[in-house]
């Protein structure tokens, strides 16, 4: 999510916390209302949920593969190594889950750094170190989803070598979801950085941004 203020109209920002505070979390959504709160002009939520969401779909169609009762060759060696990776991937779709909703939080953060009071040399002082706190915990929430897409990939590895041929078109998308779960988070993540002074965090967050990001490119190409 693009964290400036040229986006949205006052009135927007001033809604914003409190829309996040007594909204649903996502996952106890509807498809419907998921989708209808993606495509409001209210700030939130925005891409940075969007890409936790794809995620967490991915995973979740991984669990299924995982889960079915025969895999590629029927073996038990598959079977257990299928069970190994379902096991792993579960908990990386509750994470997702859970990251939609940080993105959100982060962002209401963001805006509420911003709206502090500028008005004396300290009330500047203290909103602009708000404001650079915010701003790095906006970071690190697309961060984390995307370690948590390259983990998941990682796993993906076991279920489309081992997974049921027929559901190879699952395994596929699942793949495919997580890529641009992966490729999201990233772009959060680097345009969030611009607005940071820390220089040494801002590079070693790059740093694992690009190393995460190619790693995920690659995974199952």
């Amino acid at each position: 999510m693009v964290l400036g203020t040229n986006r949205y109209s006052k009135s927007q920002l001033l809604r914003t916390k409190g829309r996040i505070l007594d909204m649903k979390r996502f996952k106890d959504m509807t498809v419907a209302q998921l989708l209808a709160a993606l495509a409001s002009p209210e700030p939130t939520p925005g891409g940075g949920t969007a890409a936790a969401l794809a995620g967490a779909m991915g995973t979740s169609v991984l669990v299924m593969v995982a889960g079915l009762a025969k895999s590629k060759n029927n073996t038990d060696d598959e079977k257990a190594a299928l069970a190994k990776a379902r096991a792993a991937i579960e908990p990386i779709t509750t994470r997702l889950t859970q990251l939609a909703d940080a993105d959100a939080a982060s962002f209401d953060a963001v805006m509420a750094a911003y709206r502090l009071p500028k008005a004396t040399d300290q009330d500047k002082t203290a909103r602009t170190q708000a404001i650079q706190a915010a701003l790095r915990g906006a970071t690190e929430i697309p961060l984390e989803t995307l370690r948590a897409c390259a983990a998941a990939l990682e796993h993906a590895r076991v279920v489309a070598e081992y997974g049921n041929r027929a559901a190879d078109s699952d395994t596929g998308v699942a793949i495919g979801l997580l890529k641009a779960a992966a490729a999201g988070a990233a772009a959060n993540v680097r345009i969030n950085l611009g607005g940071l002074k820390d220089e040494g965090f801002k590079a070693a967050a790059e740093a694992e941004t690009a190393r995460l990001l190619a790693a995920s490119a690659l995974a199952l190409a």
